[in-house]
């Protein structure tokens, strides 16, 4: 099939990374169409991510678009024009727990965005833990132009870019270019292209260079944090920290270091 006519799909595919543990590689492909996600492509997504939730040996999750123009062009229209006021909240929550679980997911998300992110495709990128983008990304809230809000992950942009830029995406559906977006916060990182892969693994090597389990508990518990008021926020810390010493991993991870720093200390002295 050629690309303007190849049905959308995802390609999910693991690379272990030996000792480090899992790592998952998880491909929204429909170049074709900008990899626009219909409700199938919808559904797939969520039950995907909500079944890696499950392996334990996972430390990460790439998620990215196929192609050279897009990480996910936003829902299919012809699937949005087609409902009525029954059928839009079940579509719209179909999205919500694809990107719910990317939030849920125990392992941290990178959104690795080259070219359009837009409506649905930037709720979702919202929805991962860590985006980068490359130079050539752009990114947009056009749901108005066509009738409807934008809703659902759209709320996690104050937190991402306040609400005064929230507002000028929602509002005027303007598209802005990545560097932009590094500027706003809306990504972490803006690489040029051909950097892109290469950036995305330096990140990953920083994630596998830490604790399985205490990448883990922080990734939930800095959701716990968008949700807790303030002093409830640092008594949930307080609990995790504890639950960290469950687990004999930072008595091993502290004994390394602190080895490697009496090592270090000797070298000296002989010297």
């Amino acid at each position: 099939m050629t690309e303007a006519t190849s049905a959308p799909r995802l390609e999910l595919s693991l690379l272990e990374r030996g000792e480090a543990g899992r790592v998952a590689r998880l491909v929204v492909d429909h170049p074709g169409k900008l990899n626009i996600v219909n409700r199938a492509l919808i559904d797939e997504l969520a039950t995907t991510v909500e079944g890696l939730a499950g392996d334990e040996q996972l430390r990460a999750l790439v998620l990215t678009g196929a192609g050279e123009r897009a990480f996910i062009g936003g829902a299919d229209i012809r699937d949005m024009a087609a409902l009525d006021r029954d059928s839009a909240a079940p579509f719209i929550t179909a999205l919500h727990r694809a990107c719910d679980a990317l939030r849920k997911l125990p392992v941290p998300v990178i959104a690795r965005i080259h070219g359009y992110a837009l409506g649905a495709g930037l709720e979702i990128a919202a929805a991962c833990d860590l985006r980068i983008a490359s130079e050539h990304a752009r990114f947009g809230m056009p749901e108005v132009t066509v009738g409807i809000p934008s809703v659902i992950e759209a709320a996690l942009l104050p937190s991402l870019i306040g609400w005064g830029r929230t507002r000028r995406l929602l509002l005027t559906a303007e598209t802005i270019e990545a560097r932009e977006a590094e500027r706003w916060g809306l990504v972490e990182w803006c690489v040029p292209a051909a950097q892109l892969d290469a950036a995305v693994g330096e990140l990953l090597d920083a994630i596998l260079a830490c604790g399985p389990n205490a990448i883990r508990l922080q990734k939930r518990l800095i959701r716990d944090w968008e949700d807790l008021p303030m002093s409830q926020a640092i008594e949930r810390g307080i609990g995790t920290f504890a639950e960290a010493f469950l687990t004999e991993e930072p008595r091993q991870r502290m004994g390394a270091f602190l080895g490697a720093a009496a090592a270090r200390r000797k070298a000296r002295s002989r010297r």
